[in-house]
This record gives structure tokens, sequence and C-alpha cells, in this order.
């Protein structure tokens, strides 16, 4: 069975839109550090590095472990995105306080991207199987159909 392509091209662009806007905003970040010395700079660099990757391997795989990983990884970011704009963890272990408390178009563009891609992840992980020959003759139940249709 063949996936969705549309699909495929949307949670692609939908992580490479993540991927690009933390790696074009980790150096205004790079001051902001944690007690271990990680920076939000160095984290939204790390973010951009495995949308990248995963974009590359949805578009490159056609499986559904692919999509899934995409998912955990775009919702991972976006669930990141929400936490941080609507709470004020403060420092958690070695990360640093990432609190931002506003919506800029950057941080907008990123987390639209990260919804695409969660949305048609899921979508092409919880999509059913179809045939590929829908009109072929199968048993269900200890009946035989044709399509659905006939019952003989």
């Amino acid at each position: 069975m063949t996936r969705n392509p549309i699909l495929r091209l949307l949670t692609a662009a939908g992580l490479g839109t993540s991927a690009y806007v933390h790696i074009h905003l980790a150096p205004k970040y790079d001051s902001v550090v944690g007690s271990s010395g990680i920076s939000q700079g160095m984290l939204f660099r790390g973010i951009g590095a495995v949308a990248i990757l995963m974009a590359l391997v949805v578009l490159a795989s056609n499986s559904r472990a692919a999509h899934f990983v995409a998912f955990v990884v775009a919702g991972g970011t976006l669930a990141a995105v929400l936490l941080y704009r609507y709470s004020n963890l403060g420092a958690v272990g070695p990360f640093p306080n990432m609190h931002e408390a506003t919506w800029y178009t950057q941080k907008t563009l990123s987390a639209v991207g990260e919804a695409v891609a969660v949305i048609t992840a899921v979508i092409t992980v919880l999509r059913r199987r179809t045939p590929k020959n829908p009109g072929r003759i199968r048993k269900q139940h200890n009946k035989i159909t044709l399509s659905g249709d006939l019952v003989v």
C-alpha cells in the first residue's frame, strides 16, 4: 500500500518549518543558559536537527513507524512551545528557564508547522490499509463476499 503522498509532504513540511524556525532563532537564545551549561540555543539547534532528520525520513520512508516518530517529535516540540508559553516552570534540571509569555510571528509559525505535522502524521499512522485489489474475493465469517456487496 502506498501512503498518501500529500500527507507525507505536509508532515515533512511541518517538521521543516519547525526546524527552520528553531535553527534561525537559536543564536538569539544562546545567552539563556541552565545550571549545566546547556543553553536554549543549543536545545533549539538540537530540535532543528532532529526535525530535519525526521522530515527526510518521512519523505524517504513509507512506514507507519516513521510517521509515528514524526508525530512524537512534532508533538513533543509543540507541547514544549505551549507549556513554556502558558506556564513558568523555571529552570528544570539542566535546562534553562525557557518561559516566554508572548506569541510572535516565528513562534506562531513554528507552532502551526508542528500542529500540521502532528495532525498529518497521526492520520497517516491511523489510516487503515487498503487492499491492492479491492474487488478480489475474500472470506469473512464463513461467507464469501465480492467487495462486500454480494453474499454467496
